[in-house]
């Protein structure tokens, strides 16, 4: 099973009504976003965050146990559901105003996470907002450290500057969340903000010599690139009308965990030994996965025999 930790929050998206735009809900969060693409994808699974107990957090809660997230490390708390903006343009990232101040999400502590996991949790995976806003990232800075060599870490930083005060002083507490990552994958757009001007390849092997066995980074339209024991790959994009890009980059977080998962391969031993072409075919899965997303309003992953249509589960 991978645990997925982190926020759950409630995206709104834009859309015309009549002369005007109107702002349309939908559960969103970047690890929340992962879980359920994991679970869409028939991929064990289960969410480990705190959400609200009002009218939002039913809606979170529902929308995890539909997709096949399993709950049993959910947490409840009667602080509001926080709020996130999305402001798009065409040919940009999508931008997010968020509203969180003594929301649900953030309210995890050291003493809220479980004590140890099971045999059968193989994988942890942490990332964005959860890492930034306290008191759920030293709560995660710490669960990370402590299950480091126990089972894969997976990191996704999904970078959000508007919440970034200090750039230099996240870059090295990153840097030491990577030295605790088995697998890496961040976005082009936040290499740029991390390392202005720095190559993508120089920029993996640093990670991947601070502690990474894989760093993947993906490229939007342009596919993605990897970067591991047995050399470099690039996948090249997959051409969908897209509604919007919402998700995308945690569907593909979500398929490259559920490619490893389906083969048994959650160990860092396992994906230090990827080959090339192994490599290539789990982001060419993941890019699918995104793919896909990006055909749907919102954070909409798809479902696993929308991704395999051909074949028999």
């Amino acid at each position: 099973m991978i645990v997925v930790c982190g926020e759950a929050l409630v995206d709104f998206t834009p859309t015309r009504c009549g002369e005007g735009q109107a702002y349309l809900p939908h559960p969103g969060g970047s690890p929340y976003n992962v879980a359920v693409a994991l679970g869409r994808l028939d991929a064990p699974v289960a969410f480990l965050g705190r959400i609200s107990r009002d009218s939002f957090g039913r809606v979170l809660r529902q929308h995890l146990a539909a997709s096949r997230v399993d709950l049993r490390y959910l947490l409840e708390g009667p602080e509001p559901t926080t709020l996130a903006f999305v402001h798009m343009a065409e040919g940009t990232e999508p931008k997010f105003a968020f509203y969180g101040e003594g929301t649900a999400d953030r309210q995890v502590h050291a003493e809220d996470l479980p004590a140890s996991f099971p045999e059968d949790v193989t994988a942890l995976h942490c990332g964005s907002l959860s890492l930034v806003l306290e008191p759920i990232a030293t709560a995660l800075d710490g669960l990370m450290r402590r299950e480091r060599g126990k089972r894969l870490i997976s990191l996704d930083p999904n970078v959000r500057p508007a919440l970034i005060r200090d750039r230099e002083a996240y870059r090295r507490r990153l840097e030491g969340w990577i030295g605790c990552a088995d697998l890496v994958k961040l976005s082009r757009a936040d290499l740029s903000w991390l390392y202005p001007g720095d190559p993508i390849d120089r920029a993996a092997d640093r990670w991947r010599r601070t502690g990474a066995a894989v760093v993947v980074v993906t490229l939007g339209e342009n596919g993605a690139e990897g970067f591991g024991r047995a050399g470099a790959v690039r996948v090249p994009g997959i051409a969908v009308r897209v509604v919007d890009t919402i998700g995308a980059g945690d569907a593909f977080t979500a398929g490259l965990l559920a490619w490893l998962s389906r083969r048994s391969r959650l160990t860092r031993g396992d994906i230090e030994r990827l080959s090339v072409g192994e490599l290539t075919s789990a982001l060419d899965y993941a890019n699918r996965v995104a793919a896909l997303t990006t055909t749907r309003a919102g954070a909409e992953p798809p479902y696993r025999d929308e991704v395999e249509p051909s074949e028999t589960h």
